[in-house]
């Protein structure tokens, strides 16, 4: 048996999917994914309102996919991620301006891996301004990026302008993670230097958006001496120059006045007068910040101190490992087969 209000609602379901079918081939994404909640808003407000029951979702999946045989995206279960996603998102507002500007699945991928609507919704702001693919994305949430970014002890605020001090604050993080470079025990800076560059693809990556490498074991004559630095990057947002070294052992407060010495170097032989104040990365495998804060304070050039692992200490909360959607799953639900 059908409520009594089951054709109307239809009707206007109907309606409405008719009406946003040329918003699709002008504006598909964001159109689609206000579409998707619209059908989950009605859904939800009918069993909410009237009690209708769950089932009634596979009858409106089959009246939807009769009336609409060439589109996909209908299926019992996409109707019910529609639900889920007009639950966890009640206001249209923040749809129409952030999520509707990602890809349905990225928002499916969010629902599915974080509880919390804070960090959801800072996962989907750096998938736009990143343009995150899906897998990225899954990635940075497994990773728990939004617990490392600006996390890096560094002296920034008192060593460079506001706007530029808050940025490189947010750009660095703590601790990188090199999960690419497996479980091998690396004792030397050489032999983690070797790895990286190995999978430099993934290297940058976990650096993040706008660095640019330069090159590794960078020569510098100072007087009469050669002094090379690890690696060295250019950050496109910061608009300098970035020196990394790479420490295979815990800080030491030493590590600080070599690395002064390559910033000082990097901004006389090879800054361009338009290029910004060249910044420090210290990479090391662990660190005290009360001694790294320290180590920093009186110095005058801008200097952060990270750690890097080969896999983060904590591993994703037990409640959510079970209710992750495989690969397959995901794409199963793009191509409408679930």
């Amino acid at each position: 048996m059908l409520p009594n209000d089951y054709a109307a609602v239809l009707k206007e379901l109907k309606e409405r999917i008719q009406s946003e079918r040329l918003r699709f081939t002008l504006a598909a994404n964001s159109a689609l994914v206000l579409l998707y909640w619209d059908i989950g808003r009605i859904i939800v407000e009918r069993q909410q309102q009237q009690g209708w029951g769950a089932k009634i979702i596979d009858r409106i999946s089959f009246d939807l996919k009769h009336s609409f045989p060439e589109m996909s995206g209908f299926s019992p279960r996409n109707l019910k991620y529609m639900r889920k996603f007009a639950e966890a998102w009640p206001d249209q507002t923040i749809v129409q301006e952030v999520l509707a500007q990602i890809p349905w699945y990225h928002n499916l991928a969010l629902l599915e891996k974080l509880d919390d609507v804070e960090t959801r919704l800072w996962y989907a702001q750096k998938t736009v301004e990143n343009g995150w693919s899906r897998n990225i994305l899954v990635m940075q949430i497994e990773s728990r990026l939004h617990e490392r970014q600006g996390q890096t002890v560094n002296n920034f605020a008192a060593t460079l302008p506001p706007p530029d001090s808050d940025m490189a604050t947010q750009i660095f993080k703590d601790p990188y993670l090199f999960d690419f470079l497996g479980t091998a025990n690396l004792r030397k800076e050489r032999e983690v230097e070797q790895a990286l560059m190995d999978h430099v693809q993934e290297f940058l990556l976990e650096m993040g958006t706008g660095f640019a490498f330069v090159g590794r074991q960078m020569l510098l004559e100072v007087g009469d001496q050669d002094f090379r630095l690890d690696l060295l990057f250019y950050h496109l947002k910061l608009r300098c120059f970035v020196v990394v070294e790479l420490k295979a052992v815990p800080f030491d407060p030493g590590f600080t006045g070599q690395l002064n010495l390559y910033l000082s170097a990097v901004d006389d032989l090879m800054r361009h007068p338009d290029d910004k104040p060249t910044i420090g990365l210290l990479l090391c495998k662990s660190k005290n910040e009360l001694v790294v804060e320290y180590a920093l304070r009186s110095l005058n050039k801008p200097m952060g101190v990270a750690q890097w692992e080969t896999q983060l200490t904590e591993t994703l909360p037990d409640n959510l490992k079970d209710s992750l959607p495989s690969i397959e799953e995901i794409e199963a639900e793009l191509k409408g087969e679930v």
